[in-house]
């Protein structure tokens, strides 16, 4: 269940509703996709089990109470990162409509039950290409990954394919939201929220 959302001003001060930090995210999501092409990339940032950081853009495959989540090969450097550190932060920029989200927050894998159901919607050649890609490992040649493509084709002609056994999905647990909107002296607008709890507390931050 989502925690109720708290707001750091006096009572006087508070306004007539109360927001609810996934419902602001939903609301921006639905805004931005009239204009953006691509509206679920992400920059998801990751740290692993020598405090490397790395980041890199995915997409976002669904957004609830409970956290944003992704999908990706289990053998893949982020997923190694995630499982040495599982703490993320995730970062949406829509040009178009002037706002930026970030969400930090704690990383758990998505249940089996899930994972078969999104990669079922996936487009076959997404799902070939799943089995066939070794994510992250060393390329000898493009020629080598076509001819995997072209082994996983033949071996699942006719049938269904079937989640890889290494592929499934992560979702980030936000411990905390900003939204972001830009301001054309560069006084941004900050509007942080962060989790205490079954609460959220929310902020002002100075740009």
């Amino acid at each position: 269940m989502l925690p109720a959302i708290r707001q750091c001003y006096p009572e006087s001060r508070m306004p007539a509703s109360i927001d609810d930090p996934i419902d602001i995210f939903t609301e921006l999501f639905e805004r931005a996709a009239q204009t953006c092409i691509e509206p679920g990339a992400m920059v998801l940032s990751t740290v692993d089990e020598k405090g490397r950081a790395s980041g890199r853009y995915v997409l976002l495959k669904g957004v609830d109470a409970r956290g944003f989540v992704f999908y990706t090969n289990m053998e893949s450097r982020k997923a190694r990162a995630l499982s040495a550190n599982p703490s993320a932060a995730l970062c949406f920029y829509w040009p178009s409509i002037e706002k930026q989200v970030r969400v930090e927050g704690t990383v758990e894998r998505v249940s089996d039950a899930d994972a078969d159901a999104y990669f079922a919607t996936r487009p076959r050649e997404s799902q070939i290409g799943a089995w066939a890609s070794r994510q992250s490992a060393t390329l000898e040649s493009r020629d080598a990954l076509d001819r995997r493509v072209t082994e996983v084709r033949e071996r699942f002609q006719g049938a269904a394919v079937p989640r890889p056994p290494f592929w499934s999905g992560f979702r980030v647990v936000p411990q905390s939201i900003e939204f972001w909107t830009r301001d054309p002296a560069r006084l941004h607008v900050r509007d942080h929220y962060e989790r205490d709890g079954n609460l959220w507390v929310r902020t002002l931050l100075y740009p």
